[in-house]
């Protein structure tokens, strides 16, 4: 059934040369963090699972150079990546991988670092070749690298929204936060949202989750919406040793459950038409940023 839910979007992809004028693009999100070591990835990919089980369609692309894991995660090596494109100009949909139910993903892999330094030529056919997802999906999630590189911050510069993701932990905090400033000075509109990360207790993250926002609030005058709050839960663990994701391992355990409800309430704020009037789209911000590196 995946092979052939595989097969089908690579058909829509050979056949659509360019989506028409006006259609229903992806939503481009960034999930970051402002240091490693917070789960972040775990995160970009559950949360990936749990909007395609309420029938979205998603493809997670690893950009997070060195550390890219979201196969290892799966259990489910990828025989392909971003360096098949880059070096063997493939088309976009022969390196999309099939992960569980039906995710698509792109692999990071050591081609990685010339994704953000690409000659002009390299860099039209990435573009050419992303503008041909843009209809094909409801959300284009990118799983960045922990903290601010001059590369890739055009990714997260360009995306629609930031999902930031830290824990309670003060040095967590300390650096999500000088995360939060880098991209607010660069662009003071950036939708910003938060999940906390393996909270103690429901009681102990909420209030890491409000002294963090007070903190955002009170230095750089802005609001950042609490996505949600994720338990500090040992089934995390136990699955990634199993290479299977935690949602998947066990449906019924703390983390889990909080990530279901973290997705529903995510899903069900993304209104119909996302994108205002006369707002840029990804790929032309994304286009004026790197121009202008």
């Amino acid at each position: 059934m995946l092979e052939d839910q595989a097969a089908n979007l690579r058909e829509r992809l050979k056949q659509q040369k360019s989506p028409p004028q006006k259609i229903k693009e992806a939503k481009t999100v960034s999930i970051i963090s402002g240091k490693g070591g917070v789960g972040k990835s775990n995160v970009a990919l559950n949360l990936s699972l749990e909007l395609i089980s309420q029938n979205k369609r998603v493809l997670l692309f690893d950009l997070d150079i060195g550390m890219g894991n979201i196969d290892i995660l799966m259990g489910m090596p990828a025989q392909k990546s971003i360096v098949n494109l880059l070096h063997n100009y493939e088309a976009i949909e022969d390196i999309i991988e099939t992960g569980p139910l039906g995710l698509g993903y792109i692999a990071g892999g050591s081609g990685l670092n010339e994704l953000f330094s690409l000659d002009t030529n390299s860099r039209d056919y990435f573009f050419e070749q992303y503008y041909k997802l843009v209809s094909s999906y409801d959300y284009i999630i990118f799983d960045m690298g922990a903290g601010a590189t001059k590369d890739t911050m055009s990714f997260i510069l360009a995306s629609d929204e930031c999902i930031v993701v830290t824990t309670p932990e003060p040095t967590s905090i300390t650096d999500a936060y000088g995360m939060i400033k880098h991209i607010v000075t660069n662009n003071p509109d950036m939708p910003l949202k938060v999940i906390m990360n393996r909270a103690p207790s429901v009681k102990e993250g909420k209030r890491a989750l409000q002294r963090f926002r007070d903190v955002v609030i009170r230095f750089l005058q802005i609001e950042i919406d609490a996505l949600g709050i994720l338990p500090d839960d040992k089934h995390v663990t136990q699955a990634v040793i199993r290479q299977i994701p935690y949602t998947l391992y066990n449906e019924n355990a703390p983390v889990s459950k909080a990530m279901k409800q973290l997705a529903y309430h995510y899903a069900d704020d993304m209104p119909q038409d996302f994108q205002q009037s006369g707002r840029k789209n990804f790929l032309q911000k994304l286009k004026q940023l790197m121009t202008e590196r």
